[in-house]
């Protein structure tokens, strides 16, 4: 299932709160990536903050970004 992210707010502790296009909103844990690659950058919290929507997914300010259908089936719901 394809649903573009619609909005993204980072949450303490590495976690993000996701809004997808059919307004349901989920946490995704970045910590287990953390120690991979690029990921590894965003240890740096002011970094990690710097998460934003480009397009239908999000981006960080390093230019990482994730897949949006990646980031849906790692990611629980909020409720």
């Amino acid at each position: 299932m394809y649903l573009a992210i619609k909005d993204v707010k980072p949450l303490e502790d590495y976690y993000l709160l996701l809004k997808f296009e059919n307004n349901e909103e989920r946490i995704f844990d970045v910590k287990p990536y953390l120690d991979i690659g690029k990921f590894q950058e965003l240890k740096d919290k002011n970094l990690f903050k710097s998460v934003k929507i480009s397009f239908d997914t999000i981006e960080w300010a390093n230019q990482l970004d994730l897949d949006p259908e990646f980031l849906y089936e790692k990611s629980y719901n909020k409720s």
